[in-house]
């Protein structure tokens, strides 16, 4: 027992001197990114994105650029040109889901006409069903404690089962698409009830899923069970899909699929890279920070219509002496965005009939003004002069939304990636697609010192 002891500490210390060192490494001089002109983030100074491609599928609009000025405007997004606003009313006017209209849109470019949507929901609900044993396998016999890690997994693990996994042609490509879209949010709600089983004790249900239905009322049918949720909550869920599933090539884990796939590597792979940088906290992680937040503050918060104790509230939160002492208001602000932003009007709109049949209008009225204060405190807290136009993005409501539809919080990033994957997709066909295929490959400027090789025997003075 002894002798064990002592190599777990000689262990422990060889990992501590080790870390050490690596973190001392790591370090660099104070200046040498704007000596050197690197755009760290692949983010100009002005914080627009650096250009690195083209692509036909997305576009985020949040403002002009006039000459060297950029112009705050109302946010826009746009699925193959077409805006999202418009996407969504057309929808609502029919009276049906859009997802399946959109995951059309964005991997043919083209909208469907009746005949063409009906057979590829059709279509995309036979595809389902899960393979044989693959949920016993890949789910069930290897449980973990996050979804995203699960889910990652059973897409590599589906590799095995495509005897054309290799091919990037682009029908292929198509098939593998459509394949993943309709069997991602099986694997989620399959891992959630996993874990819930495995890790809190929970009664495992797992049930089928129904061809007949919307990705949306799909999804809720397998997550809480038949006739355990209404309408309205299908409603507001497919509209959080069509706003998520896609977002511009700049986004990290768009970004990342289109790096993975420059190399012409298979879809699995590909997808998975994109679930593995989603996971990211600074990506996929936002509406948990807000959420937090908010429980933070209505804890705090003695009056919640009272503009003044909010006020003052949020502004302890940016002098870091309140919530995680971070001194950001989570929700508030975003890379392109300015003005507005497009997802955040849409959903709002949709939030507040939620609250109203959740009885929960006094929390969303809380969101509300928060959304109204946030930016006009920023702007006085950091200085008319040097703030950026912010304002509320689309985490800000997602998070409250999924909780009052009764989604647990370990589902929302899954649930992120089982709507953006279909944007994912998309970039995948069109950067496989281009007629002289290049690999994306970036420049790291070294500023390491140039130093002799000093024999080993010499290392020990």
């Amino acid at each position: 027992m002894k002798s064990d002891s002592v190599k777990l500490k000689s262990r422990s210390d060889l990992i501590s001197r080790i870390s050490a060192e690596a973190e001392e490494a790591s370090q660099f001089e104070p200046g040498l990114f704007e000596k050197y002109h690197v755009k760290r983030g692949l983010r100009n100074a002005d914080h627009t994105g650096i250009l690195v491609g083209l692509t036909n599928i997305g576009d985020v609009i949040g403002y002009e650029k006039k000459g060297k000025e950029m112009v705050p405007v109302d946010g826009k997004l746009f699925y193959r040109g077409i805006d999202v606003e418009e996407i969504v009313k057309g929808a609502v006017l029919q009276r049906r889901h859009g997802y399946e209209e959109v995951v059309y849109l964005l991997l043919s470019g083209k909208l469907p006409n009746d005949n063409e949507l009906s057979d590829f929901i059709s279509y995309m609900g036979r595809l389902r069903k899960l393979p044989d044993n693959f949920t016993n396998n890949m789910i069930l016999n290897l449980k973990g404690p996050d979804i995203m890690n699960i889910l990652a997994r059973s897409v590599l693990g589906l590799y095995a089962l495509d005897d054309k996994a290799e091919d990037t042609m682009i029908q292929n490509l198509v098939k593998q698409s459509m394949n993943l879209i309709a069997k991602l949010p099986v694997i989620i709600a399959y891992a959630y009830h996993t874990m819930r089983h495995a890790f809190q004790n929970k009664t495992l249900s797992l049930r089928h899923p129904d061809p007949r239905l919307s990705t949306a009322e799909n999804f809720l049918l397998m997550l809480k069970g038949q006739d355990k949720y209404t309408k309205l909550e299908a409603d507001v869920l497919d509209l959080s899909l069509v706003l998520h599933a896609e977002h511009g090539g700049g986004n990290n884990s768009t970004f990342t699929i289109r790096v993975t796939s420059s190399t012409g590597t298979d879809t699995y792979s590909a997808i998975a890279s994109a679930i593995a940088s989603l996971k990211g906290p600074l990506h996929g992680g936002a509406n948990h920070e807000v959420l937090g937040m908010m429980e933070d503050i209505k804890q705090n918060v003695r009056h919640w219509d009272n503009q003044i104790e909010v006020t003052d509230y949020l502004y302890k939160i940016l002098n870091k002496k309140a919530y995680d002492h971070s001194g950001k208001i989570y929700g508030i602000g975003h890379a392109v965005y300015t003005i507005s932003d497009p997802r955040a009007r849409l959903l709002k709109e949709q939030a507040m009939e939620l609250a109203i049949e959740k009885d929960r209008l006094e929390e969303f009225e809380l969101y509300s003004m928060i959304e109204n204060l946030a930016p006009k405190i920023f702007y006085k807290y950091k200085g008319l002069k040097t703030a950026k136009r912010v304002c509320a993005n689309v985490d800000f409501y997602s998070g409250f939304v999924y909780n009052c539809i009764g989604i647990k919080e370990a589902v929302y990033t899954p649930l992120f990636a089982m709507s953006r994957i279909a944007g994912w997709c998309a970039h995948r066909i069109e950067e496989l697609s281009f007629n002289a295929r290049r690999i994306i490959r970036p420049a790291y400027k070294n500023v390491s010192p140039r130093r002799d090789y000093i024999q080993i025997i010499s290392r020990n003075n």
